[in-house]
């Protein structure tokens, strides 16, 4: 069933979304170069390989790390070690930022969803922040590891969840992606290949209000749907082998959005009684070009509907889970929305499954 809200007027609000990169930035041509001695030394259409990586249409990427510190990580210790200090680092930086936009503190804060795929850590990158910024001591923690890309929209989900039942809190959700640490360099396979071209590292921060909490400003949540794909276990996600996370990622994720994503985001809207026409603003996961071509044309939209997202995809990559979050972002900073515009967050993620969120501003 959809999790609903009585009407927009008493649904929680989005108050503002901090974003932010590493410091560390490459072009895509930086990044085959240093690919290319290690793959010409195990495949022999190093060519292939390169027109694989340029295909996803990225320009460049932010990084962790430097570049060259690459290198020395050759086991998950020291991967996700790397991954636990950059990942605190950038996480503090979106909460301070999303904080400040929202003008809050972090004395308002009662709940942090803190999501990610690229990364685990006990305790949870959340706690390691609060040390860092000060949230009171009784502020609630929710850490979700394993939805990848949906994670963005989900996570925004569950938080407006929180919030009908907690109409006065402030919520944050935090989505930290590094996948430049995830990378399995002996692995020359298709989806691989295709991975370490197409995604980048980032962090956003989303702040969310109940209905009833004051200064009310941005677009309400005033609906949200899950849909799970049953036996797609193995359209993406992560094997766990002793190096870390290996890349699962199927060719068939373009035609499932094809199948099914009609189907789901009209059936979705029916349920409010509005068709695709109605909605103004289409806020959508940065999955690849052929992802974002099978979303345009499964809901019959015009070229400019997803420029936001085909944008970041070319400026910074997929960054998973806070991809979304960095559309949205864009998307509340603009001059576009007006008040009573409808807009529609999608994304798509491991299990195999999607995410939306229905919003009015």
């Amino acid at each position: 069933m959809p999790s609903s809200a009585s009407g927009p007027d008493s649904s929680p609000f989005i108050r503002a979304v901090g974003r932010a990169l590493p410091p560390h930035y490459v072009s895509q041509e930086q990044l085959i170069a240093a690919f290319r001695e290690l793959w010409a030394t195990r495949h022999f259409n190093v060519e292939r390989l390169e027109d694989l990586h340029r295909a996803v249409q990225v320009g460049g990427r932010h990084l962790a790390l430097p570049i060259d510190d690459y290198r020395a990580l050759v086991g998950f210790q020291q991967r996700n070690d790397a991954w636990i200090r950059a990942a605190t680092e950038l996480s503090e930086t979106v909460v301070r930022q999303a904080l400040d936009k929202a003008e809050l503190t972090p004395a308002d804060v009662d709940h942090v969803f803190f999501v990610t795929v690229t990364g685990v850590a006990t305790p949870s990158i959340e706690a390691r922040v609060a040390n860092r910024v000060r949230f009171r001591e009784d502020f609630k923690r929710t850490p979700l590891f394993g939805l990848g890309c949906v994670a963005g929209v989900s996570g925004l989900a569950r938080a407006a969840d929180y919030l009908r039942a907690f109409p006065t809190h402030t919520a944050l959700v935090i989505a930290t992606e590094l996948c430049s640490l995830t990378l399995q360099r002996e692995d020359l396979s298709i989806p691989n290949i295709i991975a370490s071209g197409l995604f980048g590292d980032g962090s956003a921060c989303a702040v969310l209000r109940g209905g009833e909490a004051p200064g009310a400003r941005g677009p309400r949540v005033v609906a949200s749907r899950s849909v799970f794909y049953p036996d797609t276990e193995r359209v993406m996600g992560w094997d766990v082998v002793d190096t870390g996370f290996k890349v699962v990622l199927s060719a068939k994720v373009p035609n499932m959005v094809r199948e099914h994503i009609r189907g789901n985001v009209d059936r979705f809207l029916g349920e409010h009684g509005l068709a695709r026409g109605d909605v103004r603003h289409w806020v959508a996961h940065t999955g690849g070009p052929k992802v974002l071509k099978a979303f345009e044309e499964a809901l019959e939209l015009e070229a400019a509907s997803l420029e936001r997202s085909w944008r970041s995809l070319r400026e910074v990559g997929n960054l998973s889970s806070a991809s979304v979050l960095f559309v949205l972002g864009e998307t509340l900073e603009g001059p576009e929305p007006r008040p009573g515009d409808w807009g529609v967050m999608m994304a798509l993620g491991p299990g195999f499954c999607a995410e939306m969120v229905l919003l009015r501003w």
